[in-house]
Order: C-alpha cells, then sequence, then structure tokens
C-alpha cells in the first residue's frame, strides 16, 4: 500500500494534498513532478533541511544529492570508510566521496596549489570531516548581526545550537540533550592528551570544561560528533531516521546544474542522472545547501552572479549580484610536532595487522582506538593583549600526520594543529567555463595580510612554548617541525608559507547580511536579494568566518532557517552569560 501511494504521489497528489503533482514549466512541454521545496545537496544543512521541512505533513521535500548515499547495501558498516571515526583520512584523500577541489597557486604561499577537499555524499563534509564539534566564540554570532545579519547575534542562536544537540553530558543553559546530533567526550583518555591540557595550565592558560559553554578560552577536552562509537554525521542524526517520511523523496548522484526561472522567480532546478537531462519543480522554493563552493557556483551557473562575468562566459544574467563569489574565507592551520620518547603515540596503530585488529574490533564492538578521531583535547587562546577574544585555536593529536594523511608516519611523534581564527585575508571564487562539469577557480590569497602573517609567528611561538612545558618532560624528543633550525622570525614566517595547509573551512561566499551591503548575497532570511522563492543555507552564508570549525554552525543555520521558511517565531535566549577574561591587558 504505501508502495503504490508513494508511485502516485509522486505523479499526481498524495493522500494528504500536498503540493507534490505534475505540473508544466513555462519552459517546459512535458509533465514534471513538483514538490514544496527542493533541497539541493545531501551535505550538513541540507540533511537537517530535509528532516525539518518534512515534519509538515502537508509539504513534501526533494532532496537532491550529487553523490551516493553513506552506506552500501544499506549497511554503514560495508562503509567503514565513513562510519569508524578512526578512519576519515581515507576519504580526505579520495573522490569517491570527495569534490577533491584544489586552488590557484598561492603566491604568498611559495606558489603552493592547496588541498581543498569537500563532501559529496549523504551528510556532505560531516561525513568527511574530523568530527570535532565546536561553535566558535559569542562574540562571532554579534559580529554577524553588525554586519548586517539581522537576528542571528548569539541569543538568537544559541538555541538552535541547543536545539540541534544531544550531549552525553546532558542539558544546562549551553546544551541540549534532545536534539538528534549526538554529541561526545573521547573516551581514550590518552596520556598525551591529559599532558597537553596540563602543559596549557603550566603556562598560564585556563581550563576550560566546556569550549561550546560559558567559557571558549583555554585548553580542555573537545566535544565530537560521535555516537556508540560512529561517525555522527547529519546523514545519521537527520537523514536516515526520517527516510520513511512518505512527503520526503530522496535521489543520489544527480548533479544539480541550473535554477530554473520565471523571470526573477525560481521554479525548479535541472539536473542531471545517469546521463539523462531531468527536471523538477518547486511549488514554494528552492533551496541551495551545497556548501560554499557549490552553492555560488550553482547561481552563477544559473546567471546569478557578477553580470560582466558571466557575460563573458556566455551565460545571462537573471540577477546582477557581485557578492557571489566574492568574499571567501577559509582557517589555514599548522602541524607543530614533536618526537615522543615512549611508545604511546598512535605511530604502531598504523601497522597493517594492528590496523586490521583495530578494524575488526570496531566491526564488532565499534569500540577501540577505530571509534574516536583521537582529536580529543583542544582549546582556545589569544595571540596578543587586547583581543578581546580567543583567536588561535589547537587541536591536539597522539600522532603525526604528513600530507593530509596520504603520507605514513615515520617515528613515534605527537603533534598540535594550531592557526589563526580570524585572518584578515579574503578571496574569491568564480566559475571557469559555463559547464557545471569544470571545477571553479578558488582563489582564497592566503597569508595576503601581514596582520594574518604576525598572528601565524605568535601561533609557533605559543604552541613550542605549551610543548616546553614540565607536563611533557616524560614524552618530549627533538623537535620534528618546524625544527630546532628554525628560530628566527624570518625563519618561521618562511616554514609558514612552507608548511601552513588549509583547515578545510571554506565559508562566506554568498554572505548574509543587509540589501544596502554591494557584497551580500542573501537577507537575514536566507533568501537571494532580488530573487523569489530562492534562498542559500550552508556556511556560504555566513557573514565571516567563526572562531572555530565550521560543522556546528552550519548545523545550526540549517535548524534556524528550518524556522524562518516555515514561519516559527525565532527562539531566543535573552541575556545568555559569556565569559570575559579579566584583564585584556596581557595575552593570558
Amino acid at each position: 500500500i504505501w508502495c503504490l501511494r508513494s508511485f502516485f504521489s509522486f505523479y499526481f497528489t498524495d493522500i494528504s494534498g500536498s503540493a507534490r503533482r505534475s505540473t508544466s514549466s513555462p519552459s517546459a512541454n512535458q509533465k514534471t513532478p513538483s514538490y514544496s521545496y527542493v533541497v539541493v545537496g545531501a551535505g550538513s544543512a541540507g540533511c537537517v533541511l530535509a528532516n525539518r521541512l518534512s515534519e509538515d505533513a502537508h509539504e513534501s521535500v526533494l532532496l537532491l544529492e550529487a553523490g551516493p548515499k553513506d552506506m552500501l547495501l544499506g549497511n554503514v558498516q560495508l562503509s567503514w570508510k565513513i562510519h569508524m571515526p578512526a578512519a576519515l583520512t581515507y576519504n580526505l584523500c579520495d573522490d569517491k566521496y570527495n569534490w577533491y577541489y584544489h586552488t590557484l597557486a598561492q603566491a604568498h604561499m611559495d606558489n603552493r596549489v592547496m588541498y581543498w577537499p569537500r563532501g559529496r555524499v549523504w551528510g556532505g563534509s560531516s561525513s568527511l570531516n574530523a568530527m570535532v564539534y565546536i561553535r566558535g566564540h559569542a562574540e562571532d554570532y554579534n559580529r554577524w548581526q553588525r554586519e548586517g545579519a539581522e537576528g542571528w547575534d548569539y541569543e538568537h542562536c544559541l538555541p538552535y545550537f541547543r536545539k540541534a544537540q544531544c550531549h552525553e553530558l546532558g542539558e544546562n543553559r549551553y546544551r541540549g540533550d534532545s536534539g538528534p546530533l549526538h554529541v561526545s567526550r573521547g573516551k581514550t583518555n590518552h596520556p598525551l592528551h591529559q599532558a597537553f591540557i596540563e602543559a596549557g595550565q603550566q603556562a598560564g592558560y585556563p581550563f576550560t570544561d566546556d569550549m561550546n559553554g560559558h567559557q571558549q578560552e583555554g585548553l580542555g577536552w573537545m566535544d565530537m560528533t560521535i555516537y556508540k562509537g560512529k561517525r555522527w554525521s547529519t546523514a545519521s542524526a537527520y537523514l536516515r531516521p526520517v527516510l520513511g517520511r512518505p512527503n520526503l523523496k530522496t535521489e543520489v548522484r544527480c548533479l544539480t546544474t541550473k535554477i530554473l526561472f520565471d523571470g526573477n522567480r525560481a521554479v525548479g532546478v535541472e539536473y542531471t542522472q545517469k546521463g539523462q537531462k531531468k527536471r523538477v519543480f518547486a511549488d514554494k522554493e528552492v533551496i541551495l545547501s551545497g556548501g560554499a563552493i557549490n552553492s555560488p557556483q550553482l547561481l552563477m551557473l544559473s546567471g546569478v552572479g557578477n553580470a560582466d562575468d558571466l557575460k563573458q562566459l556566455g551565460i545571462a544574467a537573471v540577477q546582477h549580484l557581485p557578492g557571489v563569489g566574492s568574499n571567501l574565507q577559509d582557517h589555514l592551520e599548522l602541524y607543530i610536532q614533536q618526537q615522543c620518547t615512549q611508545p604511546i603515540t598512535l605511530y604502531k596503530a598504523q601497522k597493517p595487522f594492528r590496523m586490521v585488529k583495530i578494524g575488526l574490533e570496531w566491526l564488532s564492538q565499534f569500540t577501540g582506538y577505530g571509534a574516536t578521531a583521537h582529536l580529543e583535547s583542544g582549546g582556545f587562546i589569544r595571540s596578543r593583549p587586547h583581543v578581546a577574544h580567543p583567536d588561535i585555536q589547537f587541536h591536539f593529536l597522539p600522532s603525526q600526520v604528513i600530507d593530509h594523511g596520504r603520507v605514513a608516519s615515520q617515528i613515534e611523534a605527537y603533534q598540535v594543529h594550531v592557526g589563526p581564527m580570524r585572518s584578515t585575508s579574503i578571496g574569491w571564487m568564480k566559475l571557469k567555463s559555463a559547464s557545471p562539469l569544470d571545477h571553479p577557480i578558488l582563489q582564497p590569497n592566503y597569508l595576503s595580510s601581514d596582520v594574518d602573517v604576525c598572528e601565524f609567528r605568535e601561533c609557533v611561538k605559543l604552541s613550542r612554548e605549551i610543548f616546553t612545558q614540565k607536563a611533557f618532560d616524560p614524552f618530549r624528543g627533538p623537535e620534528v617541525q618546524p625544527g630546532p633550525q628554525v628560530q628566527s622570525d624570518a625563519d618561521i614566517d618562511a616554514f609558514v608559507r612552507r608548511k601552513a595547509d588549509s583547515a578545510y573551512h571554506p565559508s562566506c561566499t554568498c554572505k548574509m547580511g543587509s540589501p544596502s551591503d554591494p557584497a551580500a548575497v542573501v537577507d537575514s532570511s536566507v533568501r537571494v536579494l532580488g530573487l523569489e522563492r530562492l534562498r542559500v543555507v550552508d556556511a556560504s552564508i555566513m557573514p565571516s568566518i567563526v572562531s572555530g570549525n565550521l560543522n556546528a554552525p552550519t548545523i545550526m543555520m540549517a535548524e534556524k532557517a528550518a524556522d524562518i521558511i516555515r514561519g516559527h517565531a525565532p527562539l531566543v535566549d535573552p541575556g545568555v552569560p559569556v565569559y570575559q577574561p579579566p584583564t585584556l591587558a596581557t595575552q593570558r
């Protein structure tokens, strides 16, 4: 009965009278299915939207994903490269589930071409990332408000972080305990993680028991999107639990190539699947959730962007919005590496026999070294006096990573990933051609600002200082990277140019802001400016990059956007307290 109902509702109308029906477009001669909402991209934001919008039984939702499902034959264990937390580097370095982008050569980084993995699978980049759950600082969202994103200050964002979250430590004013997104703390209790947190305190930094709560500043234990030993992507949290809803339909391996317009109104999309060109229409809205690269790319391919640039590629302009693809921001990071004098790092765990043993334990019990990404400690500090809130982030790892994990570790070593959080170097992206198969041109303009160079210099010095503390005395061997020969500012700057790499946080390419802002692409209701029935919901609409990892903020934004789209009153937590350091006159 359910199959018959789905069949007829797809082509005609479903029992609840939803908007899913056969209709014709001004540009189509044949009957084509339509839905209330067409969501492009089943990533960190798209899965949230598919879930929340389909909660309304009288609405219908179609979710389109360019990549495959995140499981094989309906089983997540068969897709262990995605769901085993420790296996994350496999997909970071493989184009099966990955767009595998590269930037232009970076003039300020020894002309290196930088590698940008982005998710192309159910869950998007939440199925590829390191599973670190970091929200950013409260002041990031207050800054968004000042930058024109009305109603996106911390008091209006925190309730949506809570709504999304189910934290294993329970509920408080900052944490949620009933949302779909399971968040946990590390279970290994590794002595090197303990040493890192203790060394931070010895260096004069506070301990923070929750860097997503009242006090971000300090070193402590990281939150992770891992549940019962498995990666907890947005596909696991939001999508797969609701696949049985008759008003939700998903399509995979379909590349959306164009937004269809009737005048200035979005009416549907065109996509290719199995070599066939298809169209589908939206009775209410088209929502782009392809991420910071794919969403602006699709807008430009559809005639929304800088009209002069589009004209050069033979694309007719539907709406001149020069902000599309501009304002590109990302986080860079370095690995400061120290040799370990005790055989307690993950070096031996990466040997073939041990890897098989770890894998079998995970497959049978979802426990052991395979059940964590091992980035279990970290923190946030200020780079210098008079910085209002932390602008340097640490992720500590009891192992050595070389070239995005593409080169095997050679020694017992540990490292800290460190980088500035609010870089002033701003980039852009543009279409290479009018073909949706061509990757766009990506120009992040890394280290084009003197401020960014100085901040990275401090990142190196402050990381080294933590590694010299007494807590590391039992473990500290020779410095591996940068190496003892790198001491002067000039040497450090050269090391940064040679070794800094993307933290995989591209964002801000469809800036949310006031309609009077020439760089804005969407308004505070995430509607594309100058157009009707078209919204963007993903990391591209951030007005500016937040001070931390981007997955948790992207999920929050999708939760908040879903309420906006459905016409629900916004959630708010007025007067929520946030830690302020006793003085800004000192760096710590």
